[in-house]
């Protein structure tokens, strides 16, 4: 046998390099697709059909089934997306995947591909270093596809050939000869085959030049090709394991249904196969059998092998379209709903959505953002309920405050870890750069907002405590400062949901002017209610730290804004010709 460890390492580094060059060719497309893919993925919530057509977009869009269905786990764990709306998606990324093996099959194996990938780098490369965004964008998918085919000449070339490495392929020969276990066998061989790789279009190549090189025979490159189905649904099996219930539902409905559609063909593969084998030959009746070994025939069976993965999942979507209702339940029934925790979606969890795009992650992390502003609303619909409920219900909103500030401090970490995760992709562009200071700078302030509530209620718990409760008539005129607020929190709430053109600044001045405005009438009557005694100075005390700390809220809240709108404002002061009282304004620089 000639074929040594170094022969052994030459073969890794080539699928290192398909790989890579997968990778940088899935970033540069995504990057082109920009806000199309976006639209893309709004299309999940429809209906199962189109749930289908957009998994199958996504997935040829990003060239990676697991990018689409971690995504997929990732959306339905953040609550972007219910379990039962992301099993189309799932479906649809299975026959997206197989776009891989037919552009491997038809450039790899047809004609000499290498010298046009060569030259394809040659003329893109310079426009890496161009100012046009776009451009740079497409010259890195171009780069990304030869590297890519490089990387498949290179694997081609590493395989041991059969002719110098006879006892190689003996050893393989003798595991295919016990029929259908054979058959079983190998189906095993190509999950684990994915799950070494963790990329499916990988094990796919692989078993493509196996195939070519003459190693395994058609059937056994089809049973691989079903193991390779199964691989695939681990990755994002493994991304469930610290999501909630519903993203552990999604993860295992792909595992339930991929595993399905291997049952139901291992029952007809063999007169499947020659099925295929018909097709191959009605199309080309001068081509050899793709069951031949004779090596003119192999060229013809990556392409069988192509039509096989392609034929086989667009069945399995058909056959067991009308089966999901049955596999939901399936589901639902082995991932019971414990509820408690499973049932908020806060960002605890966001570290299985990094996706291998910036624009995907940047995307789900502004949507996190939004259910943060969601969370923040909360503490403000918390605080009123303690100001204004019946006093058994009090203890319970101060409970509500602290737990929700917690997760307030959590979820600023969280989200802050994620976008540094991010930012650290050495592709990413100056705006999206941009987009992640704006995000850091939002959720610092969200976090503010939230210990600001937290205070409020502590210095309310001692008033309790003290026995110094603000009047009826002083807390009644507080809810017009409340209401201000909350206004602008549904307009802060709004602008972190705009794209960034759609930003709407003018109305967030207007709310903060407006609190402005109410915390000076009532500051003034406050004065007067000292002056005349209708409470202690304590309670006076508390009641002007609420007016402040809510005017800081409003301060904050403009601040989230401006940073969604990308916009910073510099302060100036002057002096209202009715009062001595500071008023700030904003001019933008």
């Amino acid at each position: 046998m000639s074929y040594t460890f170094f022969d052994f390492l030459q073969l890794v580094g080539s699928l290192g390099i398909f790989i890579f060059g997968m990778k940088i060719f899935s970033d540069g497309l995504q990057k082109v697709a920009g806000n199309k893919l976006r639209a893309i993925l709004k299309g999940m919530t429809r209906n199962r059909f189109t749930g289908i057509l957009t998994g199958f977009g996504t997935t040829t869009i990003t060239q990676s089934s697991t990018t689409t269905t971690v995504m997929v786990v990732s959306f339905v764990n953040a609550g972007l997306l219910t379990f039962v709306e992301s099993t189309g998606v799932i479906m649809g990324a299975n026959i997206g995947t197989t776009i891989t093996a037919w552009m491997v099959s038809i450039f790899g194996f047809k004609f000499q591909i290498t010298p046009i990938a060569i030259s394809l780098i040659g003329v893109f490369f310079p426009f890496l270093f161009v100012s046009n965004l776009k451009l740079r964008n497409i010259a890195e998918a171009m780069i990304g596809f030869g590297i890519l085919f490089i990387g498949l000449e290179f694997i081609k070339d590493a395989v041991p050939d059969i002719n110098e490495n006879p006892e190689i392929f003996a050893f393989l020969d003798s595991f295919t000869d016990y029929g259908f276990l054979s058959i079983l066998l190998f189906v095993g061989v190509g999950t684990v085959l994915t799950l070494l790789t963790q990329s499916s279009s990988a094990a796919t190549a692989i078993t493509l030049v196996m195939l070519f090189q003459g190693w395994i025979n058609f059937p056994i490159a089809a049973a691989m090709i079903l193991g390779e189905n199964i691989g695939t649904t681990v990755t994002a099996n493994i991304a469930a394991i610290i999501g909630n219930v519903h993203a552990k539902r999604a993860a295992r409905f792909h595992f339930f249904f991929n595993v399905a559609g291997v049952l139901w063909m291992l029952l007809i593969i063999t007169p499947f196969l020659h099925g295929i084998d018909s097709v191959m030959q009605f199309f080309s009746p001068e081509s050899l059998s793709v069951f031949s070994d004779d090596p003119a025939a192999r060229a013809n069976a990556t392409l069988a092998l192509s039509l096989f993965h392609t034929s086989f999942n667009v069945l399995n979507v058909i056959i067991l379209f009308a089966f999901v209702p049955f596999l939901i339940r399936l589901v639902e029934r082995i991932q019971t709903d414990k509820g408690g925790s499973d049932e908020r979606f806060e960002l605890k969890y966001i570290n299985i959505g990094l996706m291998s795009s910036s624009e995907l992650s940047i995307e789900q992390a502004k949507k996190e953002i939004s259910l943060f502003a969601k969370m923040v609303e909360k503490m403000h619909y918390g605080f009123t309920g303690l100001l204004y409920k019946k006093s058994e219900k009090q203890r319970k909103f101060l409970k509500k405050l602290s737990k929700r500030e917690e997760i307030t401090d959590q979820l600023e970490v969280e989200i802050a870890e994620y976008l540094v995760q991010i930012s650290e992709n050495a592709n990413i562009s100056s705006h999206s750069i941009r987009k992640i200071r704006n995000m850091q700078s939002i959720i610092n302030d969200l976090e503010r907002i939230g210990d600001l509530y937290y205070q409020m209620s502590k210095t309310f718990e001692r008033s309790l405590e003290d026995g110094e409760p603000i009047p009826g008539e002083a807390l009644e005129e507080l809810r017009e400062m409340m209401g201000a607020v909350h206004d602008a929190i549904i307009i802060m709430k709004n602008n972190i949901d705009a794209h960034t053109h759609e930003v709407d600044l003018d109305a967030a001045i207007e709310a903060e002017r407006r609190i402005n405005d109410v915390r000076d009438t009532l500051r003034e009557e406050h004065y007067a209610r000292l002056e005349l005694g209708t409470y202690s100075v304590k309670a006076g005390i508390i009641y002007l730290d609420y007016l402040n700390r809510l005017e800081k809220i409003g301060d904050h809240i403009m601040n989230v804004s401006e940073a969604a709108a990308g916009k910073r404002f510099r302060i100036t002061k002057v002096h209202s010709q009715e009062t001595d009282a500071p008023v700030k304004h904003k001019t933008e620089e």
